[in-house]
């Protein structure tokens, strides 16, 4: 695999259409995915996957970042069977979001996964994930009581219709 680039930059400068000149610091990303695994009309499969940032588990859908040079419907496919051991017969983008557009150039492309066929998770070394199929219900009041705070999930429910 290649190495993802990820680059911080300190004290950027940019002229705003205004004309005035600011100095930012800007994180240049090279995007990532997210993946809304249908196991049925009623049925998804989310993941709790403990984040370091954090120091914490999460609850999120699975996702990743982009390699060089890799398409976003592969990287999806890819973060999928890595993170979930399911395979889709069909992957369709659902839409676009910026995530943090006031540090980083990072889109995160929104997926749903279809026709899914299981086979065994191939998780990094650094991922630690436990896989839950959840009903919409599940998932609805696991938002209302602030359990599911993942931006990039709560997105990619609402593209669905989830939320």
């Amino acid at each position: 695999m290649a190495r993802r680039k990820i680059e911080f930059q300190r004290n950027h400068k940019v002229k705003l259409p205004n004309g005035h000149t600011i100095s930012i610091s800007v994180i240049n990303h090279p995007g990532a995915v997210v993946i809304t695994p249908f196991l049925n009309d009623n049925t998804l499969v989310m993941i709790r996957q403990f984040r370091p940032a954090l120091k914490k588990y999460i609850y999120e859908l699975p996702a990743g970042t982009l390699d060089p040079g890799e398409s976003a419907i592969t990287c999806a496919g890819r973060e999928l069977l890595e993170e979930t051991g399911l395979k889709a017969r069909r992957l369709v983008k659902l839409g676009d979001i910026y995530p943090v557009p006031g540090y980083s150039t990072e889109i995160i492309q929104i997926f749903k996964a279809l026709d899914l066929t299981a086979t065994s998770p191939q998780p990094e070394d650094y991922e630690i994930i436990q896989i839950l199929p959840m009903t919409r219900g599940e998932v609805r009041q696991m938002f209302k009581q602030g359990k599911l705070m993942d931006a990039k999930s709560i997105c990619a429910l609402a593209f669905c219709g989830w939320l």
